[in-house]
C-alpha cells in the first residue's frame, strides 16, 4: 500500500477561529472540510511544503519559524495510507483567498465537528482544541494579577 505524505495547517485568527477549506468538486473527498495544506514533494521538508502550499492555495505568506507543530495523523484509507503532520499558524501575511475553487470558513473550535471532514482530520480537531485550551490556560497563569 502506498503512503502519501501531506502536511496541513490550522490557521488560527485573532478571535481563536480556525480556517477550514472545503474540497472542491472533481477532487477526491469533494465536499469535505479539511485543514489547508497539501502533498510534500520529494526533497521537501514538511515546513517547506506547507509554506509553499499556503502560498499556492490561499495567497498567504508564512515563515517556517511561525509554524508550530501540534500533532500528526497516520490513517489508512482504502487505497493508500496518509501521514500528515499538523502545524498551528497564528502569524501570516495577506488575506486567505480560495485560489483552488475551495470554500473557506473560519470556525469556532467548538464547532469543528459540525463540518464533515476526511477521516484522517477528525481526530486532529480534538487534539487541536485541547492544545489551544492548554495554551490559553498557560497564558492566563503567566498574566500578572
Amino acid at each position: 500500500m502506498k503512503t502519501v505524505y501531506v502536511v496541513a495547517a490550522a490557521l488560527i485568527d485573532a478571535e481563536g477561529k480556525i480556517l477550514l477549506a472545503q474540497r472542491p468538486e472533481g477532487k477526491a473527498m469533494a465536499g469535505l472540510w479539511e485543514f489547508p495544506g497539501g502533498k510534500i514533494e520529494p526533497g521537501e521538508k514538511p515546513e517547506q511544503a506547507l509554506v509553499r502550499e499556503l502560498a499556492e492555495e490561499l495567497s498567504i505568506t508564512v515563515s517556517e519559524s511561525d509554524l508550530d507543530p501540534v500533532t500528526f495523523a497516520s490513517h489508512t484509507y482504502e487505497k493508500f495510507h496518509l501521514f500528515m503532520p499538523l502545524f498551528s499558524v497564528t502569524k501570516w501575511r495577506g488575506t486567505p483567498l480560495p485560489n483552488e475553487g475551495q470554500k473557506l470558513a473560519w470556525v469556532a473550535p467548538g464547532d469543528l465537528h459540525l463540518y464533515p471532514a476526511p477521516a484522517a482530520d477528525i481526530p486532529l480537531f480534538d487534539v487541536l482544541v485541547a492544545r489551544m485550551k492548554s495554551d490559553q490556560d498557560a497564558r492566563r497563569s503567566e498574566s500578572p494579577e
